[in-house]
């Protein structure tokens, strides 16, 4: 009953400070583990909680707002491990990322319109203790409302090597592309936390948009 009323508190808590803030880490925890994430930049809000089925598999929901072309995205997102590479000291990992659902317009001339929508894409990870790097894309359709692809690559360096338990702390530079954007690259110098199940980013891009990002796995 305690466990169960633990975690009860602590997916209230990440639907209050969603609700808020409107994560970037890996979509695949443990089987039988929930991940819910947070994330903000200059073109959309995000949330997604998931569950993690098989060490290959997770199913979860993720709603999403886009400001510029004012839509929801609301979709059922399923995240497939495709090739984890195991080395001493490192690892690395491509996942498959795909989601299908609905769209609802709160732009003119398709105002409080719903279309089918979905979206797919790949991530690819490698890191050790002291270095890290990330590429993933994506391409997103809803509809009439939207259409684009993006890409992102980061690269990241952690200042000390902590131990287990310890606060972690990565400065990471990520360069986004999106060509249907008005602002097609964007650069982004980001601070990441890591402490025990909870992951924080914060960032300012050269655009001047702010980004947010939070994962908790429970």
């Amino acid at each position: 009953m305690t466990s169960r009323l633990l975690k009860a508190g602590i997916l209230s808590l990440w639907l209050t400070l969603a609700a808020i803030t409107p994560a970037e880490a890996r979509p695949i925890s443990y089987p039988g583990g929930w991940t819910s994430m947070t994330m903000n930049d200059g073109e959309r809000n995000m949330l997604h909680l998931n569950y993690t089925f098989t060490p290959s598999f997770s199913l979860g929901y993720n709603a999403e707002y886009w400001r510029e072309d004012q839509f929801q995205l609301h979709a059922l997102q399923m995240n497939n491990l495709l090739k984890r590479w195991n080395n001493p000291g490192s690892q690395a990992n491509l996942y498959l990322q795909s989601g299908i659902g609905a769209a609802y317009s709160d732009k003119r001339p398709f105002d409080r319109d719903w279309q089918p929508a979905g979206f797919t894409g790949i991530a690819a990870d490698w890191e050790n203790r002291r270095f890290y790097t990330s590429y993933e894309n994506r391409y997103t359709w809803a509809g009439d409302f939207h259409a684009s692809f993006m890409q992102q690559a980061r690269v990241g360096v952690a200042p000390y090597i902590g131990g287990y338990g310890d606060l972690h702390t990565w400065f990471i530079l990520q360069v986004s592309h999106t060509p249907e954007a008005d602002d097609r690259l964007t650069v982004t110098p980001i601070v990441r936390l890591f402490k025990g199940d909870h992951l924080a980013e914060a960032g300012i891009s050269n655009h001047g948009d702010v980004t947010f990002n939070w994962t908790i796995r429970f």
